[in-house]
């Protein structure tokens, strides 16, 4: 099953760095994912940042630099202390995460068509169900907090305001 599974992954993660290439290309994926955790955690501070990517405080910093210079990113003193830097997204970065995931669900839409309803149905079933739980054991592996009931996400670095994106899957 695993093997199966491991297989058809592939034909996703096919679409999904499609999409990113097209709408993305001038943007590492190391820089697409922090976008996204500057997406999800507006105002973030560097060394939150840093660790949500997995990123030495030095790199992420670095990163940064390129991200306000593409036009990105912003940076502006916390509110709370002035020595403090908070990242913001630019309007540019906005357009450009909304952009990838159109055509992200454009090339999905194509593909689901092709489905019967009863597939397209059990799919989506069994992707909700391998999304729960890998979210528990992730967030237990990680120290994320767990979805709430209320099917709000919390504590899911990766995982844009719109569509969440599975926690095993660490790149865009």
């Amino acid at each position: 099953m695993a093997a199966a599974l491991d297989e058809a992954a592939g034909t996703l993660l096919a679409v999904w760095e499609a999409a990113r290439e097209r709408t993305t290309s001038r943007l590492s994926s190391a820089q697409l994912r922090a976008v996204m955790v500057v997406e999800q955690y507006d105002g973030i501070n560097l060394r939150r940042l840093a660790t949500l990517t997995d990123m030495l405080l030095s790199s992420a910093s670095r990163l940064c630099d390129r991200l306000v210079a593409a036009g990105m990113l912003e940076r502006e003193p916390g509110r709370f202390d002035r020595r403090e830097i908070s990242l913001h997204l630019t309007p540019e970065a906005t357009r450009l995460l909304a952009e990838l995931r159109a055509d992200r669900r454009q090339r999905l839409d194509r593909i689901l068509a092709g489905m019967s309803d009863e597939g397209r149905a059990a799919l989506l079933r069994g992707m909700q169900e391998f999304d729960a739980v890998a979210r528990r054991g992730e967030a237990a592996a990680e120290g994320w907090p767990l979805q709430q009931p209320s099917g709000e996400r919390v504590g899911d670095p990766l995982a844009g305001p719109e569509e969440p994106r599975p926690p095993v899957a660490r790149t865009a």
